[in-house]
């Protein structure tokens, strides 16, 4: 197994995280949204300044693996997992998880409640696995183009309470 070690975002990790963000819509989302939504998708990193603006303003975690970047997600708030995304060749490698399981974390510390997604049709599965409940199917208009996706919300355990606890407390 690889090691997956995760990290704060820094300013310098932006336009690695952008094309990043492209790959991934291009080719992990390509079973599920046409080429003309995926476009429209990944323009969303198109405008360097505001996507490091969004990244930045996000408590946002950058993932890697043998030094190389291989994933960021971010928390908006203090119960919202607002980006996550792997290069297509990390995915099925534990970059996902390490990273969605670090901001749930982060947010029952915060005390959160829950944790919500607007997951992708591609993703959806993925936050499914994890426990989250699909609440609504939503269809968003980006660049022209209409996109589906589901909110999804997933109950912690408690404020500061790790998902799983060690053995003594449970």
């Amino acid at each position: 197994m690889t090691a997956i070690a995760l990290r704060p975002y820094l300013p310098a990790d932006a336009d690695a995280l952008a094309d990043l963000f492209r790959a991934s819509v291009e080719e992990l989302a390509s079973d599920d949204y046409s080429e003309a939504q995926r476009l429209a998708w990944s323009d969303a990193a198109a405008d360097g300044e505001v996507f490091a603006k969004r990244l930045g303003e996000s408590l946002t975690l950058v993932a890697m693996v043998e030094g190389e970047i291989a994933g960021f997600a971010s928390l908006k708030g203090k119960d919202s997992l607002d980006m996550l995304y792997v290069l297509p060749e990390a995915a099925r490698m534990g970059v996902a998880t390490a990273l969605a399981e670090a901001l749930e974390r982060l947010a029952g510390a915060r005390g959160a409640p829950e944790v919500k997604a607007d997951a992708s049709e591609t993703a959806a599965p993925f936050f499914e696995g994890r426990g989250y409940i699909a609440m609504s199917r939503n269809t968003i208009l980006m660049g022209g183009e209409w996109l589906a996706n589901t909110t999804m919300v997933k109950k912690l355990s408690g404020p500061g309470v790790p998902h799983n606890p060690p053995k003594a407390l449970q």
